[in-house]
């Protein structure tokens, strides 16, 4: 699957980082990057629980 970013509506909460910090991070600035788009196995359950804690809806898997 893929991990989706909504740029415009990332607020910059980190919360997502938390849930995956090996998938996405903030950097200086505050913009989050994502580190890996594409995931499977276990990275696919840490980016969902990424999508889920985000207060904005920013991110979504598809």
């Amino acid at each position: 699957m893929q991990i989706i970013l909504n740029r415009p509506r990332c607020e910059g909460h980190g919360l997502c980082e938390e849930a995956a910090p090996h998938l996405m991070h903030l950097d200086d600035e505050g913009e989050l990057v994502l580190d890996r788009e594409e995931v499977d196995g276990a990275d696919l359950d840490a980016a969902r629980a990424a999508a889920r804690v985000c207060p904005v809806a920013a991110l979504r898997l598809a």
